[in-house]
């Protein structure tokens, strides 16, 4: 069972900065909206990719921070995996709401 509390269940994009070299973060558009930008350092894992078999990219001992455009991909892909036991955190309202530049492709 998970033991994140609410408040770590999600963060903000805005504060996304502070932990971007710390933390792995996943992005889960697909492949050519995260070539049209994406925040650094950020893997790209198509969401459905990702929900059909997770243990083929996540380490169930690891935390992971789970992107999108809007947030709603992000949060419904979170609730998922949470379900099956990983540590993911939500990433509100995406790259939309990322204040810093985006790479690009």
């Amino acid at each position: 069972m998970n033991s994140l509390t609410s408040d770590e269940m999600t963060i903000k994009a805005d504060d996304l900065d502070k932990l971007i070299d710390k933390i792995n973060l996943i992005d889960i558009r697909e492949d050519y909206e995260y070539d049209e930008g994406h925040v650094k350092g950020a893997k790209n894992i198509p969401m459905n990719d990702l929900i059909q078999e997770p243990e083929e990219y996540l380490d169930i001992n690891e935390k992971y921070y789970i992107i999108c455009h809007s947030g709603r991909r992000s949060d419904f892909t979170c609730r998922i995996l949470r379900d099956a036991g990983y540590n993911v955190v939500d990433v509100l309202y995406g790259t939309e709401g990322y204040p810093g530049d985006l790479e690009i492709e």
